[in-house]
């Protein structure tokens, strides 16, 4: 072939072969990605997922307790705006949660949970405290409090609506968490965390494991800086049993669930924000 010149046309290369990237999903520890300290990775859906160790657990916690004073001494006004401000993140990226295999409906549901417990962060203590009569010239008041660090177990299903259903709760009244993602279903976890990371959230306050959960629940459960642990997502009772145990070493408060077959999709209510406070009761002398 030949255009009008008379000069033969080139044939155009073909295309040359494209190597897909394949995605690594590390661990999230401090605002962080790092990868597990172990090295170890383990495939999911076309991608690499961090294993984590019990090195893992110890980093995490660390994050976790140093970001405990800055978030609970955040006014509760301020944590509500962040959390509102993670919904808006979150539904400004619900097309990748679905491309991972997440519902949409399940998406637009976990985002009105950010914005459902964004809006109790400063209505609870007026619900949960309050001023207690008292027999004498005195002021009697009750305040709810951050019991701390808390370590959770997030459940296999749904992926995103019951992860968000357990971590809202127990960082809105001002606790840092420390999750054990889905082993199964690690991908909406880990890019739920790329959300806080690109919100306001203050580094540590979540932090994100992914693995095996027998294997990073026991040095959670017997860590002796964590201070509460929600068994939500460990659907073996005799692995309970085991955490319960270890729990008790420092007198962990722990929540577990009746039944792990939870609709996640009811009202929440006020159980869960409740179950990780502690009240201190104050009393001051009238007229003083």
């Amino acid at each position: 072939m030949s255009d009008r010149s008379g000069a033969k046309a080139k044939a155009k290369p073909p295309a040359p072969q494209r190597v897909t990237v394949r995605k690594t999903y590390k661990l999230f520890i401090g605002g962080k990605f790092p990868r597990s300290e172990s090295g170890r990775s383990y495939p999911v859906q076309n991608a690499n997922v961090a294993l984590s160790s019990r090195k893992d657990v110890r980093d995490a916690v660390v994050a976790a307790r140093a970001a405990v004073k800055g978030w609970s001494g955040a006014t509760a006004y301020n944590r509500g705006q962040i959390l509102y401000r993670v919904a808006e993140m979150l539904e400004g990226r619900r097309e990748q949660f679905v491309a991972l295999g997440v519902p949409g409906d399940e998406v637009d549901a976990a985002t009105d949970r950010w914005v459902w417990y964004a809006g109790w962060s400063d209505k609870l203590p007026q619900v949960y405290g309050g001023a207690n009569p008292v027999a004498g010239p005195y002021f009697n008041l009750s305040a709810p409090e951050p019991t701390g660090v808390v370590g959770v177990v997030a459940p296999e299903r749904p992926a995103l609506l019951g992860l968000v259903s357990v971590i809202a709760p127990a960082i809105v009244t001002g606790n840092t968490v420390v999750v054990l993602a889905s082993p199964t279903e690690p991908l909406a976890a880990i890019t739920l965390a790329e959300v806080l990371a690109t919100s306001d959230l203050p580094g540590g306050v979540v932090n994100l494991l992914t693995g095996r959960v027998a294997e990073t629940a026991p040095p959670l459960a017997g860590h002796m800086d964590v201070n509460a642990l929600d068994l939500t997502g460990v659907a073996d009772s005799e692995l309970a049993a085991e955490l319960e145990v270890a729990a008790a070493q420092n007198l962990k408060r722990v929540l577990r669930p009746a039944s792990p077959d939870h609709d996640w999709s009811t009202d929440p209510g006020l159980t869960r924000m409740t179950s990780l406070l502690e009240t201190k009761t104050v009393w001051h002398p009238k007229g003083v």
